[in-house]
C-alpha cells in the first residue's frame, strides 16, 4: 500500500480553492442586497417626508440623502431626485435614488441600482 502522508494537505487545498470563492460571492451578494434595501428605505422615508403638509420634494431629497449618508456612505447619496406624481390616482411624491455599488470588492465593475419610494401627499385640514 502506498503512504497516505500529505494527502490531507492536498485535500484541504483543493476544498479551499473551491470554497473560498463561493463564500466570498455569497458575502458580496449579501452586501449588494443590504445596500439596495437601505437605499429603498431611505427613498421611502424621503417620499413620506416630502408628502407631508408643509414639506416639498426638496425636503424629501435632503432626508433621503441624510439617511443614506448616515447608514452607508455619502457616495451613494449623490444622485437623488424627487418629483410630484400620481400614486394610484392620488397626488403624491416619488423619490428616486440611483447608485453604483462595486460588485467585486472595492474595485472592479459596479452594479447600478435604481430604487424608488412613493407616498401619497397629505391634504391639510380646512
Amino acid at each position: 500500500m502506498k503512504s497516505q502522508r500529505g494527502a490531507a494537505l492536498v485535500d484541504l487545498t483543493l476544498v479551499t480553492l473551491v470554497l473560498v470563492p463561493v463564500v466570498l460571492g455569497i458575502v458580496q451578494v449579501a452586501l449588494v442586497l443590504h445596500v439596495r434595501t437601505t437605499l429603498a428605505a431611505a427613498a421611502s422615508e424621503g417620499a413620506r417626508l416630502a408628502a407631508t403638509a408643509g414639506s416639498g420634494p426638496a425636503d424629501g431629497i435632503a432626508r433621503a440623502r441624510a439617511q443614506v449618508a448616515a447608514s452607508l456612505s455619502e457616495r451613494y447619496a449623490r444622485d437623488v431626485t424627487a418629483q410630484r406624481v400620481l400614486v394610484d390616482g392620488a397626488p403624491g411624491v416619488e423619490v428616486t435614488i440611483h447608485a453604483v455599488v462595486p460588485a467585486l470588492g472595492l474595485g472592479g465593475p459596479g452594479v447600478e441600482l435604481t430604487v424608488t419610494g412613493r407616498a401619497v401627499s397629505e391634504v391639510p385640514p380646512p
